[in-house]
């Protein structure tokens, strides 16, 4: 089971950056990944090599108004935010974390549910743009990034899910027992790779991207 995405094609793909904000990614932040932090080497290589063939980029921030009316039941899930502590919209908290500041001309989709195609812009943008690729990095690995895979692939977009550039955080015991991170990010990958996307390396998704472009250069 599952597909192989064969080759790239850097005119008809775009990365989607999500949630790499600062209230995600900074150390201490109030809905901290550390995973996620210690992805972004992964991320940045990714991003260069996108940038360099001409790749579409898109950026993802998740947040609520600060009178909460579309938190909905994430106001019960997450206390940070409940208490209004995190994921408010204009704070520097919803900002993307610096180190994978979008380039000139890169959007941000601001969302306001864990799939960035949920009640935003994002399908428009990329069927206007020609993508039939995506490329999903960022966090966290099991809810946001792969609630956004899976609205891709449900809406026939070929999914690319870089293993090695995307991140979660540890899961305490709710009454099914505890999970780390890494169990979480692995159990992720796999049911990703079965049902939903073509599982790799940033390493290997760069490697495509350099075949891509010989192909495309003159002799």
């Amino acid at each position: 089971m599952g597909y192989k995405v064969s080759a790239i094609d850097p005119s008809r793909t775009a990365v989607i950056v999500v949630d790499m904000e600062n209230d995600f990614v900074a150390e201490g932040a109030p809905m901290e990944s550390s995973q996620a932090r210690q992805a972004v080497p992964n991320m940045q290589k990714a991003l260069s090599s996108a940038r360099e063939s001409g790749m579409k980029v898109i950026y993802t921030t998740h947040a609520h108004r600060e009178d909460g009316c579309d938190a909905g039941r994430f106001a019960d899930l997450y206390p940070p935010i409940a208490a209004k502590a995190g994921l408010v919209d204009g704070t520097p908290g919803v900002e993307i974390y610096p180190e994978l500041a979008p380039g000139p001309g890169e959007i941000v989709v601001k969302k306001h549910r864990y799939s960035a195609f949920f009640g935003t812009d994002l399908d428009i943008i990329l069927r206007g743009s020609g993508v039939e690729t995506v490329v999903v990095i960022g966090t966290t690995t099991e809810n946001c990034c792969h609630a956004t895979a899976r609205d891709a692939m449900f809406r026939d977009y070929f999914v690319v899910f870089l293993s090695d550039a995307t991140g979660t955080f540890d899961y305490p015991d709710v009454g099914h027992g505890a999970m780390s991170a890494a169990e979480v990010h692995e159990a992720t990958l796999k049911i990703l790779a079965f049902s939903t996307a073509d599982v790799m390396t940033t390493d290997e998704f760069t490697a495509m991207v350099r075949a891509a472009v010989l192909v495309e250069e003159p002799v």
